[in-house]
C-alpha cells in the first residue's frame, strides 16, 4: 500500500466508481488525526444536479481509490434525503 500525503491529493479530479467527472478535492476534513471526509468542488454534468451548492463534503468511507485520479462510490452522491452537507 503506498501512502499519500494530503497535500499530493488536493485539487485531484473525482469522478465515480462509474465513469462520470464529480469535481475536484478542496480539502480533507480530519478527526482525531484521522481522514473523516473530502471536500469536493463539484463540476461537469453534477453540478446542474446540485441545486446551486458548488461543493459537498464526502465521508471518506466512499472512497474507492485515490490515485492519478480520486473515485468515490456512485451511492455518495448527495440527494435531496441525504443527510450530506453542502459547502
Amino acid at each position: 500500500m503506498k501512502i499519500k500525503k494530503i497535500s499530493e491529493v488536493l485539487g485531484k479530479r473525482v469522478f465515480t466508481d462509474s465513469g462520470e467527472f464529480f469535481g475536484e478535492v478542496e480539502e480533507a476534513n480530519l478527526f482525531e488525526n484521522k481522514i473523516d471526509g473530502w471536500r469536493i468542488r463539484v463540476g461537469g454534468n453534477i453540478l446542474s444536479l446540485m441545486g446551486g451548492a458548488r461543493g459537498v463534503i464526502i465521508p471518506h468511507q466512499f472512497v474507492r481509490s485515490i490515485s492519478d485520479v480520486f473515485i468515490i462510490s456512485k451511492s455518495a452522491l448527495p440527494s435531496q434525503d441525504t443527510g450530506f452537507e453542502e459547502v
